[in-house]
């Protein structure tokens, strides 16, 4: 039988002291040399600023953001104030008929802006267009008739006029100098006149978007994720200076915090011009087009890098004059470039009927300029 030889083995509470020994002189150590040798020299003091910083410090400290003062959320509260008294709501009601042919009344509400202190009023056609009776609610509660003075479908816009004066008018902007990512405010009446005047805020999404909205695509359309709901439509989209720069339209039903407006450039000539006459004098071009990114979508065949496509030339238009054809592709007007048809719009909108102007186009891989003179739609 094995004997354990106790004499040659150490007791177990030596080794227990060894430890406590290590541990305590590896503390003292580590106490004195992370300080003296590695923060500073390897591992930066917290809150430090090397004095002679390495490249890749160098490149961080030149990644600046420079906010604009008055692109902070603290102007919201202000904006707000200033522009929810020029939001109206939109009360319609629409006879239709049953199966029987007898009447019925249907009502729906929307949202507008005052763009001219007599009584002017910007909101979208799917608000007004049908609409049978248009009633006018202002900030104050008075009610106003409207009537609608224009309304187009494809564009989805609408003017509407009460009888008014010294109304509180929204400041238009410029959309053309949007950038993504930039603060923007929406107000209107989501689900109803209930609760009128919600104000929501978030950030432009996205630029040039495009939808297709039943029979038609919605081009250049404004993207955000401020909250957009049924009843915001007509509504304004504001930014961070106090300014008008969209309209609001529709929101993305199968997604949230994706809402869509138009931008306003394209209504202020409609707008001035409705102010300007008592009616919209719409410059013609006459021709039918198809924008580079969708062309593909109705033939396979079609191409283009820039500019839009021409589908299709009216007789006797201005377009047919200026020896414009099918299949030629317009890429500037009066100098300035036309990749949509949105771009054409804005940019003929803002034009005079009977004014002469300039159109480069290509034909045959060829830049060819031609002279149109424009005439108002029939």
């Amino acid at each position: 039988m094995n004997y354990y030889n106790y004499k040659n083995r150490s007791p177990f509470w030596t080794y227990l002291i060894a430890g406590l020994i290590g541990a305590i002189v590896g503390s003292l150590i580590m106490a004195y040399i992370a300080p003296t040798y590695l923060y500073g020299a390897v591992i930066p003091w917290p809150g430090q600023s090397d004095n002679k910083p390495s490249e890749e410090n160098t490149e961080i400290q030149k990644l600046q953001i420079n906010t604009p003062p008055n692109g902070d959320i603290s102007v919201i509260p202000v904006i707000a104030k200033e522009m929810t008294p020029a939001v109206v709501g939109i009360s319609t009601t629409e006879i239709k008929y049953d199966l029987f042919f007898r009447p019925i009344e249907s009502k729906s509400v929307g949202s507008g802006v005052v763009v001219d202190s007599k009584g002017y009023i910007l909101t979208n056609d799917h608000v007004v267009g049908n609409a049978n009776k248009i009633s006018v609610i202002l900030s104050d509660g008075r009610h106003y008739e409207g009537k609608n003075l224009w309304s187009d479908p494809v564009l989805d816009l609408a003017v509407v006029k009460i009888n008014a004066d010294n109304l509180k008018v929204a400041p238009l902007g410029d959309s053309d100098k949007l950038v993504v990512g930039e603060l923007a405010i929406a107000i209107g009446n989501p689900l109803g006149l209930r609760f009128q005047r919600t104000v929501t805020a978030g950030i432009i999404s996205a630029l040039e978007r495009s939808l297709p909205v039943q029979n038609i695509i919605m081009q250049d359309l404004i993207q955000t994720d401020a909250s957009i709901n049924p009843g915001n439509s007509g509504g304004p989209l504001i930014n961070s200076s106090g300014e008008v720069i969209g309209i609001n339209t529709l929101k993305a039903s199968q997604a949230e915090a994706m809402g869509f407006a138009i931008p306003i450039n394209l209504a202020k000539p409609i707008v001035r011009s409705i102010i300007d006459h008592g009616r919209f004098i719409k410059p013609w071009l006459g021709i039918s087009g198809i924008d580079r990114e969708i062309a593909s979508y109705y033939n396979a065949d079609i191409s283009i890098d820039k500019g839009i496509f021409i589908a299709d030339v009216e007789r006797n238009s201005p377009a047919a004059k200026a020896d414009i054809r099918k299949g030629d592709i317009i890429t500037h007007i009066e100098g300035q470039e036309i990749n949509t048809m949105a771009k054409l719009r804005l940019v003929l909108y803002n034009l005079e009927v009977g004014k002469s102007i300039e159109i480069r186009i290509l034909r045959d891989n060829k830049e060819k300029v031609v002279t149109a003179v424009l005439q108002e739609m029939p």
